[in-house]
């Protein structure tokens, strides 16, 4: 099979034995792949990844259980093993020795096909096409900010960032009647949040200590930075943003203010596939498809701060 390996240098499109089946696992033939700001990061240095990148992907069942053959499925990411103190505590994203989908130990689905445990496979319902499942993945991610995070009518709430992340959230946000700001560095994207009010981020100083949360999405050094800005005194920041590069910031005002700062990961798939059979749509987030072997033009376009750039596989 085809794969998109990372060597810790430079990408390489290789012809690789395509994996082997094995109990309680399945093999799916990837249809469609999404490249997620976190591969941009890995390209980076982050996490120190060698292997196939992609973790955003949907796919059809090819060898496993007879009940799954020929069905479409999508993929949690984390592959816990169950058996340390974090796990035994119900803490499986944060295993102490996680296996992460193309991103940590793991080979991932910027490849023809993936094997990946029965556990971590969602059937993908007829009514929701290729071209929205694969965002199943990142919109999981997002709807986990109303899992961590009760809101309620009377607060305040602002979205950093207008990319892929910052415009997803701000969807899961308005499918769940959620008023929101979402603030961002480009007009052209914001002009395509037609869902919710929008603000350019050198607007933001208007907003001084102004909004009871503010979810930063900006993938930058400086989102951390103005979400503390923005946030009052007792309010919760919480940080979507994963960046290779360190950083140093000034937490004095996090005492005292009493902000509270929540990070935030991976979401419920179960939601964000009800989102998208009820009619969400993120299609219009699409901004490229490219076929695998375009791997440079579509790591290039989507590392200028594009929407969302796909890969479709033969």
């Amino acid at each position: 099979m085809k794969a998109l390996f990372y060597d810790g240098e430079k990408l390489k499109l290789l012809d690789i034995e395509r994996p082997q089946i094995k109990a309680d696992h399945a093999l799916i033939k990837v249809t469609m792949a999404g490249i997620c700001n976190t591969d941009l990061e890995i390209l980076k240095g982050y996490m120190n990844f060698r292997g196939i990148l992609g973790h955003e992907f949907v796919g059809v069942v090819e060898e496993g259980p007879e009940q799954l053959i020929g069905k479409r499925v999508v993929g949690e990411i984390n592959i816990p093993c169950e058996k340390c103190d974090l796990c035994l505590q119900g803490l499986h994203r944060h295993c102490r020795s996680i296996k992460v989908v193309g991103i940590r130990d793991y080979d991932g689905v910027f490849a023809e096909y993936v094997l990946l445990p029965l556990k971590n496979l969602h059937a993908v319902p007829d009514e929701v096409e290729d071209e929205r499942a694969v965002f199943i993945e990142p919109l999981a991610a997002a709807f986990r900010i109303l899992e961590q995070v009760q809101i309620t009518n009377s607060q305040s709430v602002a979205v950093l960032g207008d990319g892929k992340l910052g415009l997803i959230i701000s969807k899961a946000l308005s499918f769940s009647k959620v008023n929101h700001l979402l603030f961002g560095r480009h007009t052209e994207k914001l002009l395509r949040a037609r869902w919710t009010a929008t603000e350019l981020s050198e607007n933001f100083k208007r907003y001084d200590r102004y909004f009871d949360i503010v979810i930063d999405a900006t993938g930058r050094k400086s989102g951390i930075e103005q979400a503390l800005f923005l946030v009052k005194p007792e309010g919760t920041v919480v940080l979507k943003s994963t960046i290779a590069d360190e950083m140093t910031i000034n937490l004095s005002k996090v005492a005292v203010n009493e902000i509270k700062i929540i990070g935030s990961r991976c979401g419920p798939f179960t939601k964000a596939i009800w989102a998208l059979k009820e009619g969400l749509e993120v299609r219009d987030l699409i901004e490229a498809i490219y076929d695998l072997s375009e791997y440079d033009k579509a790591f290039e376009r989507a590392g200028k701060g594009s929407l969302k750039v796909i890969f479709k596989m033969d």
